[in-house]
Formats: structure tokens, C-alpha cells, sequence
């Protein structure tokens, strides 16, 4: 068996690989093991959980809450809320950690298990092994008043959205500014709409009505035609796709053109530069990110730092250098100031600000930088273990390194689940990168054979 935590939790389908028997056991071990780093020293342990409206996921918050009121956990239910809700109340609330059942943008039969730690922090790779290691093993149950309580509040929703509301300043307003808001159907659906009203942006609201079933189902971040005709046809300034727990953004323009993480990320940063408030004139992105990005900001005096591809490590090298500003280029946006956690509502409402107080359109303001075209070809049944050692390989990359010059790049990434290796190439000119990258796929295929 592989390791259970994955790069965002613990994930899979529900009441398959992810059961309600796992939940309870990974909600006691998680207990146990945070307990054990002195989390919950000289007082009895508190935790916040919430859930998106996935139907899987009411029985899911039953075996989580059930395990943790088991270990002795004081629980309290915060119902339907984006994973970045979760994040900041664990925080703010000042409680032990807190438990996320999600599957993200995943389709609907998927769920998982996300936690976070005293003041809303992801858990590391050495929490979540522990926490592994110690699913299924036999301890004392508490009994009596050692038992957890479980209370409900589904209002402290309204205390996120009060909070992401006032991260942008009083003074700015969004009025005159029309959105189309697609919710995925998610933990989104009443919060994001309601975050960017406070400001007072005309909202018009797409897939906001879930049912437990229809979340991420041909809408959201993952599925954006329909976010595109409804702006060009209601004349919208802009669109914000949220995902199904709302931690990632994506954007159209007016004439409903994409506006990709990368952008928003480059438009995030100069509106810190140009306030003084990017520390260290960095911004942390991920290896994915497009060769423009990396160029647009190095015109700007910007620095990028670029990480293993997932918002966790994203996030450890903002904690390590101390910077405010971060992402993918699928819209996890960090801004280390407002939030611990890439939060989709907090980057639209922060996004829609920019284009208040500059006076320009989403448009006018991701032209900051040129999206080189970018070609990624999946090579399955390989061994992936040798893709940075095989020297047939080695020598057709650095080949076609040289003939993409500094116009170009080359990146070969092994999967983390399969036995697969993903081919990246950018280039000046779509059919160069494709032709780049369906030969590389070529040398990987006969190369790496199984």
C-alpha cells in the first residue's frame, strides 16, 4: 500500500477507497499524534469541521466528528463552508486544528479528508506520517466527561466572509464593477457571492444551487464555457470561477477570454510592488508556471521562486523566505497576508480591487505578461524512476533545450501516483512546443520501456 496522504490530504472515491470506517480512524490517529506534539498541553482539545455540500460528505462529518468526540476532542460543526473558511476559523477561533472533508475540484463520487493545524497551517509530511502510522492501534478511550462535545455553528461562515470582505480596505468598492460568479455548485455557492456584494460589485450568480450531487459538474474552474457565454452575454466585466471548496480561482475577461493563475498571480504582484508591500520583491510559483510569467516579472524587478508543482510547497517556501504572495497556474493563489491557504474568494475580491483602483479591465491588466504556448504530452507505462538518469534521454533534452534557447523550455516530470512522466515544452509558437514535445514523448517511450 502507497502512502494515504496525497498532496492535498487524504483523497479518493467515497465509500470506495474512502470510507467511513478510514475517516474515524484517520480523525483519532490525527488527535493522538497532534496531542502528542503538545498541541493540546494543559487543556482539552478543540476542533472545527466543515464539509462542501457533497452528498458523501454528510456521512463523512458524522465518522470524523464521532472519532474525534471519541479521543476526547471538543468538536464544533461549521457545516457547509469553503476550505479556506476551515483554514481561517482554526485560526481565529484559536482551537487545536481543523478537519476539511473535500475532494477539491474532483468530481462528485470523490471526497477527502484535509486537516490543519493550530493556527490553520497545513500538516507536514512528518505529521501525516505519524498520523498513518498510528490508524487502526489500539488506545484508552476517555469515558465520562472525558468524552468530546459536539456543538453546531453554522453562522461563523459570516465571520470568514466578514474577514475576506476586510482584507481589501474600507475605501475600496467595487461598484460599477459586474462579475458573473460560477460556484461549481460548491462550499462557495452563498459565501463567494455574498463577499463580493459586500464590496458592492453587481453580481450575477451561475451554479449556485447544490443539491449534494451536480458539485463541479460541467461548471467551475474545470469546466468554463458556461462562465465564458454568460459574461459576453450579459455584458459582465469579468468572470471569477471558483472550484468546489473555493480554494483556487480562475478569471475571464469581458470578451470571456481566460485569465489563468499566472496572470492573476503577475497582476497580485505589481499591486504589492506598487504599494510596497511585496516582501522581497518575490513571489513564489511553481515549476508549471508559463516562461512569460517568469519573464513579465523579471522586466519588473520581481524575483520568482519556483517550487515542486502543489500548493503545499508553495506555501513552505513562502514560510521559509518570509514572503506575502504565491500560487499555481491553476489558481491556488496565496496572499500569506489575509490567509494561510490558497483561497479563491479572497484572490476574485482581491483581483476585482485591482481593476477598481486602477481603472483598467481584467484584459488591459493580465497583458502584464505574454503566455508562451505550453504543450504537455503524457507518456504512461514507463519507468519513471529513470527520467532523470537515462542518458539517451538526458541528451535529447539538453538538445532540445538549445534549439528552444531562452525563448523555450523543457520539463520532464515523473507522477507522483503513476507510472507515468509528464512532458512540458514551451515555446515561442504553438507547433514548435508540440513538435518538441511529441518528440521527447517519443525518446521517453522507447528509452524508459518497461
Amino acid at each position: 500500500m502507497g502512502r494515504l496522504f496525497g498532496t492535498d490530504g487524504v483523497r479518493g472515491r467515497a465509500n470506495d477507497a474512502l470510507t467511513a470506517e478510514l475517516a474515524l480512524q484517520l480523525s483519532v490517529a490525527a488527535a493522538h499524534v497532534l496531542a502528542e506534539t503538545g498541541e493540546f498541553a494543559g487543556h482539552k482539545p478543540r476542533a472545527v469541521v466543515g464539509r462542501d455540500p457533497r452528498a458523501s460528505g454528510e456521512f463523512l462529518e458524522a465518522a470524523v466528528v464521532a472519532g474525534l468526540a471519541s479521543a476526547g476532542v471538543d468538536v464544533v460543526r461549521v457545516g457547509v463552508v469553503p476550505t479556506p473558511g476551515v483554514a481561517y476559523l482554526t485560526g481565529v477561533l484559536g482551537v487545536d486544528f481543523g478537519v476539511m472533508l473535500s475532494a477539491s475540484h474532483n468530481p462528485m463520487p470523490d471526497n477527502g479528508i484535509k486537516f490543519f493545524a493550530r493556527g490553520g497551517s497545513k500538516l507536514d509530511d512528518r505529521l501525516e506520517d505519524a498520523i498513518e502510522q498510528r490508524l487502526g492501534e489500539a488506545w484508552p478511550r476517555p469515558t465520562g466527561g472525558g468524552v468530546g462535545r459536539v456543538t453546531e455553528d453554522l453562522g461563523l461562515v459570516e465571520t470568514y466572509v466578514a474577514h475576506v470582505v476586510n482584507s481589501v480596505g474600507g475605501p475600496v468598492s467595487l461598484e460599477g464593477i459586474k462579475v458573473v460568479v460560477d460556484c461549481a455548485n460548491g462550499a462557495a455557492s452563498v459565501a463567494g457571492p455574498a463577499a463580493f456584494e459586500a464590496q458592492g460589485a453587481d453580481v450575477v450568480r451561475i451554479h449556485a444551487t447544490p443539491d449534494g450531487l451536480n458539485i463541479n459538474e460541467n461548471c467551475g474552474s474545470t469546466h468554463m464555457d458556461s462562465l465564458r457565454e454568460t459574461v459576453v452575454a450579459t455584458g459582465a466585466d469579468l468572470g471569477i470561477a471558483l472550484d468546489g471548496d473555493a480554494d483556487r480561482c480562475l478569471a475571464v475577461d469581458a470578451a470571456g477570454r481566460m485569465v489563468d493563475g499566472d496572470q492573476i498571480l503577475a497582476i497580485l504582484a505589481l499591486a504589492l510592488r506598487e504599494d510596497g508591500r511585496l516582501k522581497h520583491d518575490t513571489v513564489v510559483a511553481t515549476v508549471m508556471s508559463n516562461l512569460g510569467f517568469v519573464q513579465a516579472m523579471r522586466a519588473h524587478g520581481i524575483t520568482v521562486d519556483q517550487t515542486r508543482v502543489g500548493d503545499r510547497y508553495v506555501l513552505e517556501s513562502m514560510r521559509n523566505g518570509g514572503f506575502f504572495l504565491g500560487g499555481e497556474q491553476s489558481g491556488h493563489v496565496v496572499m500569506m497576508e489575509h490567509a494561510t491557504t490558497g483561497d479563491g474568494v479572497l484572490t476574485g475580491l482581491h483581483l476585482m480591487s485591482r481593476m477598481a483602483t486602477s481603472g483598467q479591465s481584467l484584459a488591459e491588466l493580465a497583458s502584464v505578461m505574454t503566455r508562451l504556448p505550453q504543450v504537455l504530452v503524457n507518456v504512461p507505462g514507463v519507468d519513471k524512476a529513470r527520467a532523470d538518469t537515462d542518458p539517451t534521454l538526458t541528451a535529447a533534452v539538453a538538445q532540445a533545450s538549445a534549439e528552444l534557447g531562452d525563448s523555450g523550455r523543457v520539463l520532464l516530470r515523473p507522477s507522483g501516483t503513476e507510472s507515468l512522466v509528464r512532458v512540458m515544452v514551451e515555446a515561442e509558437s504553438y507547433d514548435q512546443a508540440d513538435a518538441v514535445a511529441h518528440r521527447l514523448a517519443d525518446v521517453v517511450r522507447s528509452s524508459l520501456a518497461l
